[in-house]
């Protein structure tokens, strides 16, 4: 499937996000696919010419295809990146990690179309001890919460990884939905406050994002928990939510 192709499904199945929205950010790839051979997607803000950049920024949204305004406002956060972006960080925004979740089934689903949980696939250190017995006991084999066989056993995981390992980020920001707060972990302290959404820490799961890069490899993670699920935060939230970020990471990132 193309990059074309993926956007007028996106756009078919989004309501606050059309084809053109998404044709508009011009959206690359590096030859990987989902399962079901969807482009995993990505959109690069490079360091401007004789500015120095304060640091590597990677921004994540739809890791659970079912978290529809997660998806939608990586988009409304890359139109802001195409317009204002001065070069102050290096960007990489990856706006559906999961684009089999949102758009192979007639329902948008969390996992993946293995039916794993990508947000607890990764190699956190405590996955081969915790993650299995977690989601038996913990959740009652919830297939919701399915941590694969293996960590890393799938496209997408595997992808996000080395996209860490590659970019090297000094923040990573994950975008979800729908328990209305901030999220952090990692070194030093997050947000306080991102526009309506205020910190609480939810702690780590084998196998999260948060746990494999907040807590094994030390870069911050800040994730957003968006209010709903299926719809977007007014214009004005999204714009204080995006303020708030930005002069967070000023502030706060591990400056290279």
């Amino acid at each position: 499937m193309s990059i074309e192709e993926l956007c007028k499904e996106i756009g078919n199945k989004l309501g606050s996000v059309n084809t053109k929205d998404c044709l508009r950010q011009k959206l690359t790839h590096n030859n990987a696919y989902s399962p079901h051979f969807r482009p995993l997607a990505f959109k690069t803000y490079p360091p401007v010419k004789n500015k120095k950049s304060l640091g590597k920024v990677l921004l994540m949204g739809g890791i659970h295809g079912d978290e529809y305004s997660a998806i939608s406002i990586s988009f409304k956060w890359m139109d802001k990146l195409n317009q204002h972006h001065s070069g102050l960080f290096h960007w990489k925004v990856v706006p559906l990690m999961n684009p089999d979740g949102l758009l192979h089934f007639a329902k948008a689903q969390r996992q993946n179309a293995n039916g794993v949980d990508l947000n607890r696939n990764f190699p956190s250190a405590d996955w081969e001890k915790l993650a299995n017995d977690y989601w038996v006991n913990k959740t009652k084999k919830n297939p919701r919460r399915y941590p694969g066989t293996h960590p890393m056993s799938e496209i997408e995981t595997s992808w996000f990884v080395d996209l860490i390992n590659d970019f090297r980020p000094d923040v990573i920001i994950a975008v979800h939905a729908p328990h209305r707060l901030v999220d952090y972990d990692g070194p030093r302290y997050g947000p306080k406050k991102l526009g309506g959404l205020h910190l609480r820490q939810l702690g780590t799961y084998p196998g999260s994002l948060g746990n494999y890069a907040g807590v094994d490899l030390d870069i911050p993670i800040v994730t957003i928990e968006l209010p709903s699920a299926g719809s977007m935060p007014s214009k004005k939230e999204i714009s204080h939510m995006w303020v708030d970020l930005v002069r967070w990471l000023v502030k706060n990132i591990n400056h290279k």
